[in-house]
């Protein structure tokens, strides 16, 4: 069916068709049973105090403001992640700001936490009972005077309505976000946060969202933080604002965060460094080029516990978590595997 839709689909400017497309899922028609598998039993994976039905998960940046988490379940998503949510409801950058690299499987955006705000996203995720494992996103307002203050706002209020939060600290499309990757600055922010949890007793899982793009040098010092300062996972990675010189679409100089295909490698060999310095310590969820089994497989292989995708949906349409998922169980068992816990790591 998405292979008819798509020439329509990509005909239209692309935030164009990503609305068309939450439109869609809003009317929440689809059953979920055109999407489960069979022996899917091997996928799940106990993680951050929840069970996982399978590892796929939906990335944070297609359902910014938690308007349709339950649809996306229902297509096969282990998990979902919505947001960036931010304090402000906020417009982000003008238009047009996302690009399709149809040649290179790849996109480009500098949309710039285009969401609702905390209150009506609150309000929204109030209103409709999640019936999966569900992460919410935070991040800074672009106009904000202290963007560790958002951070803290975020947390206080969604860790009662989320299975996980996720402090997003690379987005290249936020003014100084990434800054949050030097070691006083991030110290001082996951110090902040913990001194949240701690206030309101809280076990909510943070999880911290890196960029491709970071210095060697910041790996190790990465590594050292998140495991003094009670970070649950790190999710890697985020978009690029590198790694453009063997681009072939016309657009690929457009500023902005590059995901998709050309992240493919970057992120693995990133997942398989983190992996190896933290030990296999702190779960690591990949993300960057999955589009296929075997691109999860690699992640899953080389260290991640979990993935997730956004640009491999929009290349590949909803039936690619199913098929994922399909060919994951196939090279599980022909691995000689008896669960995923048994993959993770095991080619790191």
């Amino acid at each position: 069916m998405f292979s008819a839709l798509r020439p329509f689909l990509f005909n239209l400017d692309p935030e164009t068709a990503h609305n068309l497309a939450i439109k869609s899922l809003k009317l929440d028609f689809l059953p979920s049973k055109i999407f489960e598998i069979e022996n899917e039993k091997i996928l799940n994976i106990e993680l951050l105090g929840k069970t996982f039905p399978n590892p796929i998960g939906l990335a944070a940046g297609f359902d910014k403001s938690a308007e349709v988490y339950n649809p996306m379940f229902k297509l096969g998503f282990g998990f979902v992640e919505v947001g960036t949510v931010t304090p402000l409801k906020q417009f982000g950058n003008i238009k047009p700001r996302v690009f399709r690299l149809k040649e290179d499987s790849a996109l480009i955006n500098r949309l710039g936490f285009n969401n609702d705000g905390i209150d009506e996203i609150k309000k929204r995720i109030l209103s409709k009972k999640k019936i999966g494992v569900l992460g919410i996103n935070i991040g800074p307002n672009a106009s904000t005077s202290d963007k560790k203050n958002d951070y803290f706002i975020g947390l206080k209020s969604f860790f009662n309505l989320a299975d996980y939060i996720t402090i997003n600290i690379s987005s290249p499309n936020t003014k100084g976000l990434r800054d949050f990757h030097e070691t006083n600055q991030l110290t001082e922010l996951l110090i902040g946060l913990n001194k949240i949890k701690d206030e309101n007793k809280t076990n909510i899982p943070l999880l911290l969202k890196i960029s491709p793009d970071i210095k060697k040098n910041q790996i190790e010092d990465i590594c050292g933080i998140v495991s003094d300062n009670n970070v649950s996972a790190l999710i890697v990675s985020n978009t690029s604002d590198n790694n453009r010189k063997n681009l072939i679409n016309e657009l690929k100089s457009e500023e902005g965060g590059l995901s998709g295909q050309p992240l493919k490698k970057i992120s693995t060999d990133l997942i398989r460094v983190f992996y190896n310095k933290l030990n296999g310590k702190i779960p690591i969820v990949g993300v960057g080029g999955v589009d296929n089994a075997e691109s999860a497989y690699e992640k899953i292989t080389a260290g991640a516990s979990l993935i997730q995708l956004y640009t491999g949906l929009v290349y590949k349409g909803p039936n690619v978590v199913k098929e994922i998922k399909s060919e994951l169980v196939k090279m599980l068992i022909n691995d000689g595997f008896n669960s995923l816990n048994e993959a993770i790591g095991s080619k790191s």
